[in-house]
């Protein structure tokens, strides 16, 4: 099993943020997902993967655009997202996708 694949085996919540350096709205997104982070501590993992870098993984999961989100739970695809969202419409959409 990759790293990847154990990692969103968690029974926490993991935001995968797939992105690319030379994407405009990528560089918008990384700050407001850090302040997810801040904001929710402990209760979520994010996980930022450069699509350029991992060709692989981006093509098994499918990430035909960038910035996309997926939000994955023991292994379970709970939501996926293509471009920015606010901070508060990503929380909201964690908790209600793992309660």
């Amino acid at each position: 099993m990759s790293s990847f694949e154990s990692i969103i085996q968690s029974p926490n919540p993991v935001l995968i943020d797939f992105f690319a350096t030379w994407c405009g709205p990528c560089k918008t997104l990384a700050p407001i997902l850090k302040e997810v982070k801040d904001s929710m501590g402990d209760r979520i993992s994010i996980l930022k993967i450069d699509v350029d870098k991992n060709q692989g993984l981006a093509s098994k999961y499918q990430v035909r655009g960038v910035p996309t989100m997926v939000l994955y739970q023991n292994g379970k695809q709970l939501w996926r997202q293509s471009g920015v969202l606010t901070k508060d419409q990503i929380i909201k959409i964690i908790i209600e996708k793992t309660t």
